[in-house]
Order: C-alpha cells, then structure tokens, then sequence
C-alpha cells in the first residue's frame, strides 16, 4: 500500500487549465499514473472524503470551495509514494510552500492550494477507496 497514494487536483488547479502541467511533473518525477478520472465532488461525496474534517472551522468552506468546480483523481503508484508526492505538493499553505512545488507554482492560499495528496498510508487507502471503489491495490 505504501506504494499507491491520492492526488486530487482542486477546482482551482482545473478552472485554470493546470491538469496537463500538473500531471506532467508527476510523472517527471517517476509517478505512474495508475487510475484517473474528472469529477464533480456533490454533497455525499465530499461529505464522506473531507469526513474527518467535519466539525472544524474550516470545513464548511472546504467543501463550498469542492463543490465549485471539476477535480482531476488520480491514484498514484511509486516506491514511497505517499512521503514523495507530499514533498512534490508542499506546504498545504500555498504561500509557505517550498519554491518548485506544485503548491507554490499552482495553488493560491491554504484552502485554494491546487491539489490534495493522501497524508498516510490509512488514508490513502480510504481516500482511493472513495473517489475509486472499484480499483484493486
């Protein structure tokens, strides 16, 4: 499983047309691309992926801000994927994220950072599990 992670590129990232320069620097940096599709996130499906947020400040505005728009989803696939794609994203915080990073060159702010990636092996796994329930690990 430490194998396979989640990356969600934001309504941010795809109203803006970064889903091909996003997807290239994956692969750039030696991330297969095992599964992915474009979605619309409605109600049940951010309320069950951003669950563990519920109840925080921030969630509300969270799931408006998901709601907004198309997300790309793609699994995945490299040794150590999970540490690897969170260093290529960076800081969650657009503005403090390292220069390079796909945060600092496509996100904006803290909730408009361009992209989502799976934080733990656990949650990559329920993260997958949600937005690609039929994928085979």
């Amino acid at each position: 499983m430490e194998n396979y992670t989640l990356l969600l590129i934001k309504p941010n990232a795809t109203e803006e047309h970064h889903i091909g320069a996003i997807l290239k620097i994956v692969e750039e940096n030696g991330f297969a691309i095992e599964s992915l599709k474009m979605i619309f996130m409605d109600d049940d499906l951010s309320s069950r992926f951003y669950s563990v947020h519920k109840g925080k400040p921030f969630y509300k505005g969270l799931i408006e801000f998901m709601h907004s728009g198309k997300t790309v989803a793609a699994i995945l696939k490299k040794d150590n994927a999970i540490v690897s794609l969170r260093k290529l994203v960076g800081n969650t915080d657009s503005k403090k994220a390292e220069s390079g990073t796909i945060r600092h060159l496509y996100g904006e702010d803290i909730r408009r950072n361009a992209v989502h990636a799976s934080d733990s092996s656990e949650n990559a796994k329920k993260e997958i599990s949600i937005i690609f329930p039929d994928f085979r690990f």
